[in-house]
């Protein structure tokens, strides 16, 4: 069942993930917020976060 205080943390999710995630086309494949640079690696072990319950997910270099 969908209540007020679940359909806000919804929400909240979604405009964490558009705007730290999603990459937009008219912002060169970057994101509202910008991203961190990092520097370039060619090899490493690659993490999975899940985004919106599963539904995207963002990967990372692991550390």
């Amino acid at each position: 069942m969908v209540n007020k205080p679940h359909l806000k943390r919804l929400m909240n999710e979604y405009v964490s993930y558009y705007h730290e995630d999603r990459t937009h086309l008219g912002l060169g494949k970057e994101t509202p917020t910008g991203r961190k640079a990092r520097n370039v690696r060619t090899a490493g072990t690659v993490i999975s976060m899940a985004r919106l319950g599963g539904l995207h997910h963002r990967y990372d270099l692991a550390a």
